[in-house]
């Protein structure tokens, strides 16, 4: 009964802002949904280094979800939660790049990382091993795997990644949801659409058996990197290291596809 009591309060507030302007209701969508926030700062805040407060993060979401609130069209075939965390997670990001945070060397060595992947699976035709990477990158094993783990420890991306539509919507979807369309005028079929899942599914299909157990544990199972640790016997920053070499190989995979289809 209070779940309903709920659902017609907000419809009501819905209607209230959307309809009638009436900005009291529009703060009290604001409060109602800032539970939002702080899931989608704390997630984040997991694998952001220790100096970036979560505090800060929901300051950065709020801004997100207050231009949730006003952009939302209720007409939309898309539950608000959905479209909100994608425009959090944005807001969030927007702001860690802005402070510049991430070294630039460090972005460097990622798209380096990136593109040695994706030429050795061409010549391969599977997933390159550390040494072959190494190899590759003409550096030792112990220094790719810490490039690994200093690239995961200045990563908020992951297959959180947004993409901005190419529309002029300016909305955002996620890596994890589709795959960024300029053909596509409503961002809510984008976001929805069963093909693009199917293909990054594919695509997670085809990491190594390791790297694929971390994404499913991670992203579907909600499990932090020290829990999953315990799951593998290893420890949390090889776990790290294996969360990254699994999104490196996908971004080099998609990425050149996604860059056709914006072009």
């Amino acid at each position: 009964m209070e779940a309903n009591v709920k659902a017609i309060e907000l419809k009501e507030l819905w209607r209230r802002y959307k309809l009638d302007a009436d900005e009291q209701a529009r703060e009290r969508l604001v409060l109602a949904y800032s539970p939002l926030v702080k899931y989608v700062a704390g997630r984040m805040a997991a694998s952001l280094p220790a100096h970036v407060e979560e505090a800060d993060l929901i300051s950065y979401g709020l801004i997100g979800l207050i231009s949730a609130v006003e952009r939302f069209d209720l007409e939309r075939a898309i539950k608000f939660e959905t479209f909100a965390i994608t425009r959090i997670k944005g807001s969030i990001i927007d702001e860690l790049r802005s402070l510049d945070w991430v070294p630039r060397s460090v972005r460097a060595r990622a798209r380096e990382i990136e593109r040695a992947n994706a030429k050795l699976e061409h010549e391969l035709h599977r997933a390159p091993t550390d040494s072959e990477m190494a190899e590759q990158l003409e550096m030792s094993v112990d220094d790719f795997q810490g490039a690994l783990t200093q690239i995961s420890n200045s990563s908020v991306i992951a297959l959180d990644e947004l993409w901005t539509l190419s529309d002029s919507s300016g909305d955002q979807v996620s890596l994890l949801d589709t795959i960024q369309d300029p053909n596509a005028p409503d961002p809510a079929r984008v976001l929805d659409s069963s093909e693009m899942r199917e293909r990054v599914s594919d695509e997670i299909a085809r990491l190594p058996e390791r790297e694929k157990l971390v994404v499913a544990l991670y992203y579907y199972e909600n499990l932090t990197l020290r829990e999953i640790g315990e799951v593998l016997g290893v420890t949390e920053s090889r776990v790290s290291q294996l969360h990254t070499k699994a999104i490196l190989r996908l971004k080099s995979r998609l990425g050149d596809e996604a860059l056709g289809e914006a072009v």
